[in-house]
């Protein structure tokens, strides 16, 4: 594990003596990122020393409760355990009132224990290590699809659709529509420029299949860590720039049952360790080795459909004729497969995995497809036939569509104790199954009241 130098944060206090706080956050198995907001005196002794995070950090539910089945809350007397900055992570929060930075942090492998093995991230970098030991090095970008809300709910309570700057509250789709973009101009200024500030690759924004939604997509890194981080840090920042607009940024899978759902799209690639795409090949279907890959995503999506789908409301998302996936499959330029190739040239051949809401975990999400990847490979599994075509009139073997049943097969499964380790898994399942079992006493229906807030 790579932490950051001491001399990062004294050119940042240097560059920047008008700061005067920063965000310190860690990432949790939800994906919500936690932490404290400190002073800039404190920043020094963090790269230094390390900064102590309770164990049950790592241990919430999305509501932020303890879960102590986890045994990381009482059993371990909620230790202290020491987290270090991430290189490149520390910059300015734009959006903020007052001059703030951000710093991202992970648990130590060691001095982190109890709570090391909960850290995604961990999860994460141990299957990209795995697969560089095997000569593969993993080329990544996150797409994320999100809703621009009203903080004000309608008239029966319920999210609705930011109004735009016309005065009008968008009740068509319009996806791809330019004028669209134009009308949240400004929460688009400001969201490009906090990610230039943060130096997040940021690109072509587009108006998704439903009123308010919205898409901007990231560059590919050939670094794939440094990918997720970003994705996350991203996720983050989006979060910021609409609530100085007075909106809200919601990543929910499905906020609303009669639009479009939300997904994040993982654009995966692998190459050599000086950079070639071993996936490049002049026929769209890709070499062996992409084919192998798309097998081994195919063969363990059932054990690692909980990472991609971590709520009830995740599943609402897979609908037919709505551009979310329904089943195991897979086809070149088709985008009503689960697992699309991409047009292109040949050097650009890579795969885009289309399962995921928009509420996953990054880290978790690309640490199962990697590791799905890697499977594949070493197994030389054939995805079968290339779906062309309508793939949803064509689906054979459909995905599951209830939480409960996600959360048994990733309970059961080998492959994932294996892929995400054992410790983690534990942990993960604690958590999710106590937030099915809150769920089901507790909301019911009312599901986007529980993760309107927090996704």
């Amino acid at each position: 594990m790579q932490f950051a130098d001491i001399q990062e944060a004294r050119d940042f206090l240097a560059a920047h003596p008008e700061v005067r706080s920063i965000e310190l956050m860690l990432i949790d198995a939800n994906g919500i990122p936690r932490g404290k907001l400190l002073h800039r005196e404190e920043l020094l002794a963090i790269y230094q020393n390390g900064r102590p995070l309770p164990s049950s950090i790592l241990a919430l539910t999305m509501q932020g409760e303890d879960v102590e089945a986890t045994g990381l809350v009482w059993e371990v007397a909620d230790a202290d355990c020491w987290t270090y900055p991430l290189p490149g992570s520390l910059t300015l929060q734009p959006w903020r009132s007052t001059p703030t930075g951000q710093l991202q942090v992970s648990m130590h492998p060691t001095q982190g224990l109890p709570a090391a093995p909960a850290d995604p991230r961990h999860a994460l970098v141990r299957v990209i290590d795995r697969l560089k030991a095997d000569g593969f090095y993993p080329v990544m970008a996150v797409e994320l699809e999100f809703y621009l809300l009203d903080k004000q709910r309608d008239a029966s309570g319920r999210p609705q659709p930011a109004v735009q700057m016309n005065g009008v509250r968008p009740e068509a789709p319009q996806v791809y529509g330019v004028y669209e973009l134009e009308q949240v101009q400004p929460f688009l200024d400001d969201l490009y420029a906090a990610c230039e500030a943060q130096g997040l690759p940021v690109r072509t924004a587009i108006s998704e299949y439903a009123p308010g939604q919205l898409e901007l997509t990231l560059e590919h890194r050939f670094d794939a860590l440094q990918a997720v981080d970003e994705g996350l840090r991203y996720k983050r920042l989006v979060k910021g720039v609409a609530n100085k607009h007075g909106l809200q940024a919601c990543f929910m899978a499905k906020p609303f049952g009669d639009l479009a759902g939300s997904g994040m799209h993982m654009h995966v690639s692998l190459a050599d360790e000086q950079g070639n795409n071993l996936y490049a090949s002049e026929d769209p279907q890709g070499t062996p080795l992409l084919r192998h890959s798309i097998g081994g995503m195919m063969a363990t999506l059932l054990d690692s459909l909980a990472i991609f789908c971590p709520n009830a409301n995740s599943f609402r998302r897979f609908q037919a004729n709505s551009y979310a996936p329904l089943a195991k499959s897979w086809g070149v330029n088709n985008r009503t497969v689960s697992f699309r190739v991409p047009g292109g040239p040949a050097v650009s051949r890579h795969i885009e995995h289309r399962i995921c809401g928009a509420d996953a975990n990054p880290y978790l999400a690309a640490a199962a497809i990697l590791a799905g990847i890697h499977h594949g490979i070493r197994e030389q599994i054939d995805p079968g036939a290339a779906i062309v075509g309508n793939g949803y009139e064509q689906a054979t073997e459909f995905l599951p569509t209830d939480w409960l049943t996600a959360l048994r097969a990733l309970e059961a499964s080998t492959w994932a104790r294996e892929a995400l380790g054992e410790e983690f898994l534990k942990v993960f399942l604690a958590i999710k199954k106590t937030e099915y079992r809150q769920f089901m006493a507790e909301v019911g229906e009312q599901d986007w009241r529980w993760y309107l807030n927090h996704a």
